[in-house]
């Protein structure tokens, strides 16, 4: 396999002429290039920072067997691949002097590009996060549920969503992908944010959803103020927006969880969402110069 096997551009439209039918081959496996791509082409190409986005795919006997795109400052997004697709990539990334800080992917393609890219450059790459993604399979609403009602997040909500998006990224340890104040007004617009409420209205959690995209769509993010934990209130609001999601006819529901948080991943369980796959993050250091 050659490097020029590849494909790269800046032009999003073209990306997905080239690449749209594969992502939807699988929706599960590439749900966040396809919801990126899609958040990128409703809020512009700087959706997610000031430089422009780069996408790619691999073409072999005239048919796309794999996909990538980073959006800078953020680590690379590559749908699976094989050990040779892998170090192929690797080399056109370095004959493009595209830096890379990272990766994200199933695990054995993270594995697989780290190991290319350190022949490559040098860099070593380190796990930040390992990740397990979910697909919701019945839903069982966790019983009893905490006192209250689930709502819809409106235009009267915005600075409790901009704090809550803040303290969630906080407290995941990551950067935040966008500007808290175009997050919650993108979720705001369609409906994205379902509260749990105490009796008494004051919001207790959230469960975020990303649009539908080719059929799915994916819970995120889930958080619950640090002082409200342990009470049932996570699973509740992810309940309520699951059941949203599925009485709007929306049957491929999906989530990731960190692996190291064994509360959540219980959670998840308890309410009906099944192991599809494992992701890992990697980030790079000392890179040889492109």
């Amino acid at each position: 396999m050659r490097p020029d096997d590849w494909y790269s551009t800046q032009d999003l439209t073209a990306f997905l002429s080239h690449a749209g039918g594969f992502l939807r081959s699988r929706p599960d496996l590439h749900t966040v290039p396809l919801t990126v791509t899609e958040t990128l082409r409703t809020g512009g190409l700087r959706a997610y920072g000031d430089e422009p986005p780069l996408f790619g795919a691999l073409e072999l006997d005239g048919q796309v067997r794999a996909a990538y795109f980073r959006t800078p400052p953020y680590r690379l997004n590559v749908t699976p691949l094989t050990p040779d697709e892998a170090e192929a990539l690797a080399a056109h990334l370095v004959a493009l002097r595209h830096p890379v800080p990272g990766v994200i992917a199933a695990r054995e393609t993270a594995e697989a590009f780290t190991a290319a890219w350190r022949r490559h450059t040098g860099a070593r790459g380190t796990v930040s996060q390992g990740q397990r993604l979910y697909r919701l399979g019945n839903l069982t609403v966790p019983q009893p549920l905490p006192a209250g009602r689930a709502r819809i997040a409106g235009q009267g909500d915005r600075e409790r969503l901009i704090r809550w998006y803040g303290e969630f990224v906080e407290a995941v340890g990551d950067h935040a992908a966008r500007d808290a104040g175009a997050w919650v007004d993108s979720r705001i617009a369609y409906g994205g944010v379902t509260f749990w409420e105490g009796e008494d209205g004051t919001p207790l959690a959230m469960a975020g959803v990303t649009p539908v995209v080719a059929g799915q769509v994916r819970i995120a993010p889930v958080y619950t103020p640090a002082h409200l934990r342990g009470r049932g209130y996570a699973g509740a609001a992810t309940a309520a927006a699951s059941r949203a999601v599925l009485a709007a006819g929306i049957r491929e529901l999906l989530l990731f969880t960190d692996l190291a948080n064994q509360t959540s991943n219980s959670l998840y369980q308890r309410i009906g969402y099944r192991a599809v796959a494992d992701f890992a993050a990697y980030d790079f250091r000392g890179a040889r110069r492109l």
